[in-house]
């Protein structure tokens, strides 16, 4: 199977999570500490991917400074965008308690363009990784998996709360999915043969962005109902993530 392909489909599933978590947000009585012990899980999971992953590749293929710069720019572009974002109307977008936002204009945009914002640096990221080596990809793949989960649901409890259709929240979270799959595929497809060092500043960006990430929405959600156990958990999905790259050596 063409890597290309491969990469389309590693990205739909990283992107399924999310359309799994909206479904779940219509059982009822989900607990909000399980639903925040998979966040902090899931924020672990992604620091190790980033860490050992994401930024040594870069590192490894382009050296120090095109990775610094793409870790930057990657950090920049999120928080811009982010702060765009939560000015009109998707502040809270992937919590699930009293920070749900209101249905308001702009709002179910809002939540669409912020979920793009998340997901697609994953999934370029994911796409790039098939490019270095397949144990990279695999680790890239759970955590955004795992980290997918949470905001899915999260995000689709709020829009139900805010007032909008079955029909319109599956419509998101799916189109959401289907992105992913296609900037995985891009993310391969137009790196398949570029310098080393242009792919070691696009590692370098997905990772910035997947940190800049983690700190604005991850790690709020999981410890505002985890408290003091939510460093634990994450330090559990850092370690296993860890583990995994190094194939349990």
């Amino acid at each position: 199977m063409p890597l290309s392909i491969q990469a389309l489909l590693w990205g739909l599933l990283s992107g399924s999570a999310l359309v799994i978590g909206a479904a779940l947000a219509y059982v009822p009585h989900i607990s909000q500490r399980m639903l925040a012990a998979v966040t902090a899980f899931g924020a672990g999971v992604l620091i190790s991917a980033l860490s050992f992953e994401l930024i040594e590749e870069a590192h490894d293929r382009g050296g120090l400074w095109p990775t610094a710069l793409g870790f930057l720019i990657g950090a920049l572009i999120f928080t811009a965008a982010n702060v765009w974002i939560n000015s009109v109307g998707g502040h809270g977008r992937s919590r699930s308690g009293h920070h749900q936002m209101k249905a308001h204009e702009g709002g179910g945009l809002a939540i669409a363009v912020g979920a793009l914002l998340d997901g697609i640096p994953e999934s370029v990221a994911i796409g790039v990784s098939l490019l270095a080596e397949r144990q990279l990809a695999y680790v890239a793949l759970i955590a955004i998996f795992l980290s997918n989960l949470p905001e899915g649901l999260a995000s689709a409890t709020g829009m139900r709360k805010a007032g909008r259709s079955t029909l319109y929240i599956f419509s998101v979270w799916g189109g959401i999915a289907v992105a992913c799959g296609v900037s995985a595929m891009l993310g391969n497809l137009t790196l398949a043969h570029a310098d080393p060092k242009i792919i070691a500043v696009v590692l370098a960006v997905a990772a910035g962005a997947i940190l800049a990430l983690i700190v604005d929405n991850l790690i709020p959600e999981a410890f505002e109902v985890t408290h003091e156990y939510s460093g634990i958990i994450t330090v559990v999905g850092f370690l296993m993530a860890f583990a995994l790259s190094k194939g349990f050596d």
